[in-house]
Order: C-alpha cells, then sequence, then structure tokens
C-alpha cells in the first residue's frame, strides 16, 4: 500500500486508515519511517506518559493522522473522507471482530449505494480477545457479510502469500469509484511458538512468547531490551489508610459466580441469562461460563445488540439479563439503556476499566461517562449506579444488588456496577488493622458513608478516589 501511495500519490488519500486501533503499532513505525519521530523513541511503546498509547489519537503523537477509536467505528468517517476526495481511493484497514459492530453495517449500506471509492484490507485471523468466532459466532463470515451489503468486489487471499496479497490488493485499488475488499485469511501471530492461532496475539504480545522467539530470530539485542525493567510504577509507595491491593473487577465476577451456583440449577436457568461482549476474561465474567454454561450467551464485539438482548431476556419481572464490558463502551448504549428502562427490564451490569488508563489505551478507551447510564427522568424506571471503593466492598455491593431476591430485599430495574482497571488497596479503621468493609459490614443502598469522623469540613469521595481521598486526610492531620 504505501507503494501505491509514492507511486501514484494523485490516485490515493496516503494513509493507513485503521479501524482495529491496538494495531497502532503499524502507525508508529510509519511515524518513524517518515521523519516524524525517531526511531529510537519507539522503545517507549505504551509506556507511562510517552504519548505512544494503545490507540492512534489525532494530535497526541507527531505524525499520526487520524483517531481510530473504538473498534470497528473508523468506516463511517472513512465514507466522508471519500466523499471530501473525489476520484482518491481511501484505505481502511479492518479485521473480522472490528466487522462484527453494527457502525460497519450502517457504513458499508452508505459505501455501496453512493459508489463510494473506499478500499478495504481486512485481517480475518479466526481470533477476538477471548476465542474464535468460528466456534462462538458460527454463521458469522466476513466475506459473505461483505457480499450482503452489496460489495461486488470481495477477493479472499492467504495473508502470508505476499505475491498473491499484492495482486489482490491491486486488483482492489484499480476498481473505479466503487468500495471493494481483500480479506486476508490467516492465522494469529504465524510463526511464533504458543502464540500462533491463539488469543495470546491480540494486543501486545507477552515477553514469555516474545523474547524466545527474538532470540531464535537472531534478534538478541532486542530481546536484550524485553528483559528490562520498564514498567511505570506509582511514585507513591505506601497510602494511608489502606494496604493489600486487589482487583475490584476480579471480585465482582467471582462474586456473581458464587451467587450463581448457590441457586437452584433450574431456578438459574428459568431466571438468568449472561450476554458476554468477548470481554469476559477482562471483566472476569468468563468464569460464569465455566461455572454455569448453561445460562452463558458467548457473543462477539456487538454492545448494543447483546445489552438490548440481555434486556429483552430480563422484560419480566422474574427474569433478569447480565451484561458486562469496559466502561468506555457505555457511551454507545444510551439508546438501548432508555429502551430497556421503558420496557421496565431487569438488567445488572458489570462495567470494568473505569477512569484513564494512558500506558494501555488512548482517550476513547477512557471509562468517564458512567452518569451516561443514568439518563431517564427521576420518576422513571428506576436505575442505579454503584461504584465500590475497595475489593471488599465490590464483593459486598455486587452481593446486595446483583440477586433479584436475597434475604430481606429485592433489586429491580437497571443496576450498573463500575470498577477500575488496576488493583485498588484495602481500606481500614483507624486502628490501621480493621478493614471498613470487612467482617459486619453491610452494603445499603443510598446510604452514605463516614470514613473518618471530623469537624473541620467534608471530604466526599466514591470508587478508587476513596483512598487517595483518605491518603490525603491522614497525611493533613498527621501534619
Amino acid at each position: 500500500l504505501d507503494a501505491f501511495f509514492r507511486a501514484r500519490p494523485d490516485r490515493f488519500v496516503p494513509i493507513f486508515y485503521d479501524e482495529a486501533g491496538h494495531r497502532v503499532a503499524t502507525q508508529y513505525l510509519m511515524a518513524a519511517l517518515d521523519g516524524y519521530i525517531a526511531p529510537e523513541f519507539l522503545r517507549f511503546y505504551r509506556f507511562g506518559h510517552s504519548k505512544l498509547p494503545g490507540h492512534p489519537e489525532l494530535g497526541l503523537t507527531p505524525g499520526i493522522q487520524f483517531s481510530s477509536g473504538r473498534l470497528g467505528h473508523l468506516w463511517a468517517t472513512v465514507n466522508g473522507i471519500a466523499l471530501a476526495n473525489p476520484g482518491k481511493s481511501v484505505i481502511l484497514l479492518g479485521s473480522d471482530g472490528s466487522q462484527m459492530e453494527g457502525n460497519n453495517a450502517e457504513a458499508a449500506r452508505l459505501a455501496v449505494a453512493k459508489k463510494l471509492n473506499v478500499k478495504l484490507c481486512i485481517d480475518d485471523n479466526n481470533v477476538t480477545i477471548t476465542g474464535h468466532p468460528s466456534d462462538y459466532l458460527p454463521g458469522y463470515d466476513v466475506q459473505q457479510t461483505l457480499q450482503g451489503h452489496g460489495l461486488k468486489h470481495v477477493s479472499v487471499v492467504q495473508g502470508e502469500d505476499v505475491t498473491a496479497l499484492f495482486e489482490a490488493l491491486r486488483a482492489c485499488v484499480v476498481v473505479e469509484q466503487e468500495p471493494a475488499a481483500v480479506i486476508c485469511r490467516r492465522k494469529m501471530a504465524p510463526g511464533i511458538p504458543g502464540v500462533e492461532g491463539t488469543t495470546h496475539g491480540h494486543d501486545t504480545l507477552a515477553t514469555k512468547y516474545s523474547i524466545p522467539y527474538l532470540e531464535e530470530q537472531g534478534h538478541t539485542e532486542a530481546a536484550k531490551y524485553l528483559k528490562l525493567a520498564t514498567k511505570t510504577k506509582d511514585p507513591i509507595t505506601d497510602y494511608k489508610g489502606s494496604s493489600d491491593f486487589n482487583a475490584m473487577r476480579k471480585v465482582v465476577g467471582a462474586t456473581v459466580v458464587k451467587i450463581l451456583q448457590a441457586m437452584d440449577p433450574d431456578q438459574r436457568r428459568a431466571s438468568t441469562l449472561v450476554v458476554d461482549s468477548d470481554l469476559g476474561s477482562s471483566t472476569n465474567f468468563a468464569g460464569i461460563e465455566t461455572a454455569c454454561p448453561e445460562i452463558y450467551c458467548h457473543s462477539g464485539v456487538m454492545e448494543r445488540g447483546n445489552f438490548a438482548a440481555a434486556a429483552g431476556f430480563g422484560m419480566h419481572p422474574q427474569r433478569q439479563g447480565v451484561f458486562s464490558t469496559f466502561a468506555a463502551f457505555l457511551e454507545m448504549l444510551c439508546s438501548e439503556i432508555t429502551m430497556a428502562r421503558l420496557n421496565r427490564s431487569n438488567v445488572f451490569s458489570h462495567f470494568s476499566h473505569s477512569g484513564v488508563d494512558d500506558m494501555s489505551d488512548n482517550t476513547c478507551h477512557f471509562g468517564l461517562n458512567h452518569f451516561f447510564a443514568d439518563n431517564g427522568l427521576n420518576d422513571g424506571y428506576e436505575t442505579r449506579l454503584y461504584f465500590p471503593a475497595d475489593p471488599l466492598q465490590a464483593a459486598k455491593v455486587t452481593e446486595r444488588t446483583f440477586p433479584l431476591v436475597g434475604e430481606g430485599f429485592t433489586n429491580k430495574g437497571l443496576r450498573f456496577v463500575f470498577t477500575t482497571r488496576s488493583k485498588t488497596p484495602i481500606l481500614f479503621k483507624e486502628d490501621g488493622i480493621t478493614p471498613i468493609y470487612g467482617e459486619g459490614y453491610e452494603f445499603v443502598p443510598g446510604k452514605d458513608e463516614v470514613i473518618r469522623p471530623g469537624s473541620a469540613g467534608y471530604v466526599v469521595s466514591f470508587g478508587d478516589a476513596l483512598y487517595r481521598a483518605l491518603d490525603a486526610v491522614e497525611t493533613l492531620r498527621a501534619q
């Protein structure tokens, strides 16, 4: 493609638009080759505050010419770029995962109807984060999907056959004023032992795989670099009033599994449906598939449809749908949440990876807009948002808000539990030993809790901000 751009600049918009954001290393490599950044700068890929995040972002890194946004969200934008550049081909790199998103279905129809000069090169490796689409989404086929939208020029090649790939891409870009696609069928991470054809090749490659591979290929200096301790660390090593870090997102998933396993199997099957959005390993809801496979619907990268399916199941007062994904993706669900509220559905949702993670992702993955979930009127159907402050409270919140019927309480409506990607510490009472949310603690929805009594004023906090606020209070008291 780069050769095409250089040979015929009059025929192409010379940008590698890519809607699979985690392939951003390609964008950074091109930025270095084109002289925007020094090659040595690439060593800090995904290093905290290095401006080389896990998705490309316009205006952040020199040489980056677009923001990919979330998976499967760029084709519609590329349509607009094609409309702005008549007579030129616009290239879009995609994947079988990105083609699952509903945005692409709408974009495909427009591209076909208006004969837009968009050319797609799609990596079809049959791997997403939690498995193989051919296993959990039988019937989904990228070639048939594109042809069903009306694309007439869709070719399929083996991605590692460079000659065939070149010919297919050449044939694709010479199609005049009409969308066309090349689908590259290939294994994930070909030739890398322990990774080829598996989910281990998604995103970054673990050093236990990459170091032996580089050494085998003779890249010993590169392998040495990967052995260096280069992780970003929190400059604060001791937060007063807390210690013993653990992942709240893991606790929420484990607690849901515990509750489900305690239910009568027939009641569980009749009353609960868990719809996965390919992030169960991150939200820890994959454990439900292992423990209770009969109620687990392993779906793909289709957040809107998956939430709506969970809500549809939960329209009966004695049933509830269960849903989980990253907090950043909540923004996509506003309409579906409104529909669930209007239909008086019961849905328990776990949104992990809340907040900001500068190292791994970029703005499109920051979970900031939690209150978008509470987008109804006060007198509308019940909607509750919960953000536990530590792992122990995460378990208590889940125990109280997940069951439709518990000991002395009932739950209904939409319930959203938020957790962070990073681990958070256990919070202690003033003796520094007794956990605040340990033995004897009962979570009461809607009730404020006093963490440290005082008379000089108030510090109001929730979620993972609480342990930092507590550290500030304890530090100031000591002064």
